[in-house]
């Protein structure tokens, strides 16, 4: 019993930032980590939260293990773990294409191109 609970309070989190240019296979082993991670701090076992998400117990150890996994087994574990929120920050609702900005700039009457008085390229002298 000495040894799990000293398990639980190590910080068991990883430093690995998550960037465009992080190999698929190593997004998906943080992200299984991140998620055993959680899942240990909120004193859940594999099988308890397992059951919690409606997933099998061999499923969620493939996605602790950072192996390929279906979006609907994250989701239920993450609804499951009280996190399903953090899924809106992956692919924001309120996306503005750059046309969409000129053109309500445009409409308030803003310029998208600089005004300038002369016409010069670069260090050239008027």
């Amino acid at each position: 019993m000495i040894v799990l609970n000293l398990f639980y309070q190590l910080d068991i989190t990883s430093d690995m930032k998550i960037d465009a240019l992080s190999p698929t296979d190593a997004i998906l082993e943080e992200l299984g980590r991140r998620l055993a991670a959680t899942r240990k701090q909120q004193g859940l076992s594999q099988h308890e939260l397992a059951s919690a998400a409606g997933v099998g117990v061999a499923t969620l150890r493939r996605i602790e293990a950072g192996n390929d996994s279906q979006l609907g087994s994250w989701l239920k574990l993450l609804r499951a773990l009280g996190s399903v929120d953090a899924v809106d920050v992956l692919l924001p609702r309120d996306l503005r294409s750059p046309m969409a900005e000129a053109k309500a700039a445009r409409s308030k009457g803003q310029s998208t191109v600089r005004e300038t008085s002369a016409n010069f390229w670069g260090d050239e002298a008027p």
